[in-house]
């Protein structure tokens, strides 16, 4: 059963590996290479070899990085550099297939926005595949590996030395064009791998503990964690309660706090990603 479970698991990440690439290339042929973009990594460097030579971007890619998997083998493991491969042959073909695709922008301002949106979009995805595209994303995954940098920084700092190569190469004003394109694909690679939701954590605290747990158990069915504190204006002992709920819930509990512990302080905050019983597994009910 368990390897079972293992199987379906590595199914969906490889899945999840194919899709971003796609999503990878298309923003690559859509946005990036018509308006002139090297928004960093190896598409970057060929979106800059394209200019100079007319060289095909999707048999550079492939060039560059069959040296590029043998280092992520070396250093990040067979597992990973597998889901690589995958990555490193889906992003060029992708590439290669969609090289007519009749929707392409050329504003440089649209494409990086628009441009950035997807890349980030594919990126994340193939991350939470636990995978890479290969070439530089290789690079900047052996930089978070080693640094503890988060993934969209890592990829910031790599792909910073390909903008350097395109203000030469074209000019500055594309080069900082370019620059927007990767900064937008770094926060939204964050925000694709964290699954960013509209649940909150509740923190109240307060001198009626048995209320309180009465409310959340009763009103919302939610589990809640209690810590004992002391006040530090009063110096009198409290407890601090947490409690995840989901937005909905958030407002409904909000309301009932107003009108039956009005003295309670409560503060709501915004939980990116929740792992635990009633959010990434069912509830339970002994």
């Amino acid at each position: 059963m368990k390897k079972i479970k293992h199987q379906k698991k590595l199914l969906t990440e490889y899945v999840w590996i194919i899709i971003g690439s796609t999503l990878v290339g298309l923003a690559y042929n859509m946005f990036f290479l018509p308006a002139k973009l090297a928004a960093g990594g190896v598409s970057g460097i060929s979106t800059l070899l394209y200019e100079l030579y007319q060289f095909n971007p999707a048999y550079v890619q492939w060039l560059i990085n069959i040296p590029l998997f043998f280092i992520g083998l070396i250093l990040l493991g067979k597992d990973f550099s597998l889901k690589t491969l995958v990555g490193t042959f889906f992003v060029p073909f992708t590439i290669w297939l969609s090289a007519d695709i009749p929707f392409k922008i050329d504003n440089p301002m649209l494409s990086a926005i628009y441009g950035g949106i997807l890349l980030g979009v594919g990126l994340g995805i193939v991350y939470r595949g636990n995978g890479s595209t290969g070439g530089l994303a290789t690079v900047a995954q052996i930089l978070k590996k080693y640094t503890g940098l988060s993934s969209g920084y890592s990829q910031l700092v790599v792909d910073g030395l390909v903008v350097i190569a395109s203000a030469l190469v074209f000019n500055l004003e594309l080069a900082l064009y370019a620059m927007i394109a990767i900064y937008v694909t770094s926060k939204v690679i964050d925000f694709v791998q964290l699954q960013t939701s509209s649940s909150k954590l509740v923190l109240i605290i307060t001198e009626n503990e048995e209320q309180i747990q009465s409310i959340i158990k009763e009103e919302i069915d939610r589990g809640l964690t209690k810590v004992r504190s002391i006040g530090g204006y009063s110096n009198k002992e409290k407890t601090m309660i947490l409690c995840v709920v989901e937005q909905q819930e958030a407002i409904y509990l909000k309301k009932v706090l107003n009108e039956q512990e009005p003295n309670s302080f409560v503060v709501f905050l915004n939980a990116s990603e929740i792992l635990g019983r009633g959010f990434s597994v069912p509830k339970y009910y002994e």
